[in-house]
């Protein structure tokens, strides 16, 4: 026997519908490319979506055919974002900090018709035009502009084109399992690979990131996604928002800390989420002028290990808390999130901050596996160490439009990192299998080290790589970028690892430099300080 209620797809259209809906004059904040500041609603976000769906059909695009952007966190992307997916065709985020290679590869793999572009990025198209063979249509993120028409030829204009569209248009039905999205990977080995997403997991990862125990999005919030909605759709956080009718700041390209710290007191925002680094900035702006940021609760802080001291320094110094959340491209991006159980509220600050430290526990609708090369399960007892595996709602099940066969393990998605899991699922990212130290037999999590490391007064960044070593194999070395009016010595770097580690753990060495290599996403390129140091040891 069925069960007798309505069958409705869950499609991204339905989500911006509820937006305009039952929160139509809910603010969207837009700092634009050339300047100032746009304020909108998600009313008349929902309207201007449809007008550019009617238009895109119009241009004789197919079903599910691939629709670019290459663009800032502002309110045109925003409606690219409903507009494009609504309309039954598929948004494909780029990131333009890729080698101009990558880009390239990306355009022509991904077969992308249509390309929205702000005016920052117009050299870029500008230089790779000529090898983008399937690319018929290129607009900018404006009115008319005849200095940049000038330099790209062909070029049109959103605005010209959301004046094409049918105020009238109705979104369209369709299956749920539908493709919605498109986003690669940094190609950090490789060509980037594509992660096609649907309508389905898209809005099922939503109400996961909104949930109480993951992001606590709500119509009563600010939110300020610092990262870039071309990387991995800004965490879903658009979707969520609309979903919720909270509302949105978009930062533009203005990401330093002192941008960051006016847009977060100016529109009192309450909830921010960005990687690492982007909030280095942020403190270091606040303490150089001596503020606080009175309404902002929470950060979200993913795309990398989020140092302990970060955290601490949030908390004790602006009283704000900290969401440590880990995830994958290939998993929509989240998979788990740092929050307390209720047996975890009898604990001393001290044995708290230890659980938020780690990367948490995964919502419904992800499962997570420790488990041997093979995929065969091994103990949750958050001792033992092991690959770590996903499966769920929102997690991939092949690459985008290749010929290889997928990489699951017994039907679980490997991700590529050495963790732990407790026996409530508390996730501990141990290091990706790919950088984790073995010395002599015994495992060495270069992420702990880093960590410690980060949370020294003399340290401004640090990464850590296995150096090979004569007797043992492989030994840590660790690469330091010293924080600004310091002058640490090797040794005085070394001290502040005694006692925070077993003594065979202390990294064998430092080497000091002027920057860290980072990819595209803002990760560490180990495999580049492994080219350049890992004979540091022997030598």
């Amino acid at each position: 026997m069925l069960g007798q209620m309505m069958n409705q797809p869950l499609l991204i259209s339905s989500q911006i519908r509820h937006a305009a809906r039952y929160h139509a004059d809910g603010e969207i904040v837009s700092v634009e490319t050339a300047g100032g500041v746009h304020r909108t609603n998600w009313g008349e976000v929902e309207r201007r979506a449809r007008r550019l769906g009617s238009a895109l059909q119009g241009l004789g695009l197919e079903h599910s055919d691939r629709v670019a952007t290459l663009a800032w966190n502002n309110h045109r992307h925003l409606e690219i974002y409903f507009g494009v997916s609504g309309a039954g065709l598929v948004c494909h985020t780029i990131n333009p900090r890729l080698f101009p290679e990558q880009l390239v590869y990306i355009f022509n793999h991904a077969e992308d018709k249509v390309l929205f572009i702000d005016k920052t990025f117009l050299p870029l198209i500008e230089a790779l035009q000529d090898k983008l063979p399937k690319l018929e249509h290129v607009y900018l993120l404006s009115g008319k502009d005849d200095e940049a028409a000038a330099k790209v030829p062909g070029l049109k204009f959103y605005e010209d084109l959301i004046e094409q569209g049918n105020e009238d248009f109705e979104w369209p039905e369709f299956d749920e399992n539908t493709a919605s999205s498109l986003c690669y990977t940094s190609g950090t080995t490789g060509n980037p690979k594509g992660a096609l997403y649907s309508h389905r997991s898209t809005v099922l990862h939503s109400m996961a990131v909104a949930l109480p125990d993951s992001l606590a999005l709500t119509a009563r919030d600010c939110l300020l996604p610092v990262v870039p909605m071309f990387h991995v759709n800004a965490w879903g956080i658009p979707y969520a928002a609309a979903m919720v009718g909270a509302k949105v700041v978009l930062p533009g390209p203005g990401l330093d800390g002192d941008s960051l710290k006016n847009l977060i007191n100016g529109e009192e925002v309450t909830c921010a989420a960005g990687v690492p680094t982007l909030w280095q900035g942020l403190i270091g702006a606040l303490k150089k002028a001596n503020e606080k940021v009175p309404s902002l609760t929470r950060t979200v802080i993913g795309g990398s290990a989020c140092p302990p001291s970060m955290i601490a320094t949030f908390r004790d110094d602006y009283g704000v808390d900290t969401l440590h959340a880990w995830g994958m491209t290939e998993m929509s991006p989240v998979g788990s999130v740092s929050t307390l159980l209720h047996k975890h509220m009898a604990l001393s600050p001290e044995e708290q901050a230890a659980i938020r430290a780690k990367q948490g526990r995964p919502p419904f609708g992800v499962d997570l596996m420790i488990g041997d090369e093979d995929g065969n399960e091994k103990p949750m007892d958050g001792d033992t160490q092991g690959d770590l595996y996903a499966k769920g709602h929102w997690v991939i099940s092949e690459y985008f439009n290749v010929d290889t066969p997928a990489p699951h393990k017994q039907g679980w998605f490997p991700t590529g990192d050495i963790a732990t899991l407790d026996p409530n699922g508390i996730l501990t990212i141990k290091d990706r299998s790919k950088d984790v130290i073995k010395s002599g037999g015994e495992w060495i999590s270069s992420v702990e080290l880093e960590n410690i490391a980060m949370g020294m007064d003399q340290v401004a960044d640090a990464a850590v790589i296995a150096a090979k070593h004569a007797k043992w194999d492989e030994r840590p070395l660790l690469i330091v970028v010293k924080a600004e009016g310091q002058d640490p010595s090797e040794q005085d770097v070394l001290a502040g690892f005694e006692g925070q580690v077993a003594s065979w753990q202390v990294p064998d060495a430092v080497v000091f430099v002027d920057a860290l290599p980072r990819n595209a996403t803002g990760k560490v390129l180990k495999n580049k300080l492994r080219d350049e140091y890992e004979n540091h040891l022997l030598d």
